[in-house]
């Protein structure tokens, strides 16, 4: 399970589970970096929720 972030200043991957790790980094500042991973944790079961919820109407 991970997430993606894109924006102007760059394009990361975390992964959620099973814990949360930075995958990929195109970019992104090692500042930019804390700030994202601190909000991913912040929001990590949101996250975790949504991905469940996309993936479980895709395969009705």
């Amino acid at each position: 399970m991970h997430v993606h972030v894109v924006s102007g200043d760059g394009e990361a991957k975390f992964w959620l589970e099973p814990e949360i790790e930075l995958a990929k980094n195109h970019k992104y500042s090692r500042k930019q970096l804390k700030e994202i991973e601190s909000l991913v944790e912040v929001h990590c079961n949101e996250l975790v929720s949504a991905w469940q919820q996309h993936f479980r109407s895709g395969s009705n």
